[in-house]
């Protein structure tokens, strides 16, 4: 099963990858089709997933994004088909040990996205750190860790987008925010964007064909 929110994500963000690169993403969104919506169990998924992207190396920067995709959609269409309480069996817990690795905090942004449409709600940057990820809780550092470039720099909300670049720009290598924090944040300034405002994001992507593939991600699961 394919959730239609992540069907229309794929397919967005490859047009998005094709629009900004000399690659032709597009021509993939049968196999990337195929693999999320095949009856395979999860980790024979990942495995087609893989194939996908070792078969396309000019897309690799997005392995992980889809990995999130993925995740998203079993969580979307494929638990439905499983006991109600499969993500508390062993064999769920196996997949996680398997998989710690993979993806990235874009995951995280993508439930919250889901919660806000559930809960009818706008999407905002503080709420998704203070109330979402709970960056203030004790028991949350390590998400305040990983979030501590967005938290000390939510001034950007009311800045332009060059000032976005500049600090991504200016992220150490090792931050496991540093390629999502120009979409990331372009996406909280701007979550109803004109096609005019978009542009001028591109504009000052760091790398246009991850940014705004990242984003046109954003963008459909708002």
């Amino acid at each position: 099963m394919i959730d239609p929110k992540i069907k229309s994500a794929i397919s967005v963000s490859l047009q998005a990858f094709t629009l900004y690169s000399s690659f032709n993403a597009t021509k993939l969104v049968p196999a990337f089709g195929e693999v999320f919506g095949s009856p395979k169990d999860f980790m024979a998924k990942v495995e087609a997933l893989d194939a996908v992207f070792d078969n396309n190396p000019q897309l690799e920067e997005l392995r992980e994004v889809f990995f999130d995709l993925l995740m998203i959609n079993f969580f979307s269409a494929d638990v439905k088909k499983l006991e109600e309480d499969y993500l508390e069996t062993k064999e769920w817990e196996d997949i996680e040990e398997q998989t710690l690795d993979r993806g990235t905090e874009l995951l995280n942004l993508l439930l919250y996205l889901n919660e806000c449409e559930d809960e009818e709600i706008e999407p905002e940057l503080e709420d998704y750190l203070k109330e979402f990820l709970l960056v203030d809780e004790d028991e949350f550092q390590d998400e305040y860790r990983i979030y501590e470039p967005v938290i000390s720099n939510q001034i950007l909300m009311e800045s332009p987008v060059e000032e976005i670049n500049k600090v991504a720009f200016k992220l150490p290598e090792d931050s496991e925010l540093k390629e999502l924090f120009y979409p990331m944040m372009c996406f909280f300034q701007n979550p109803n964007t004109t096609e005019d405002v978009k542009n001028n994001i591109a504009a000052k992507a760091i790398n246009k064909p991850f940014d705004m593939s990242v984003f046109s991600i954003l963008e459909a699961f708002n």
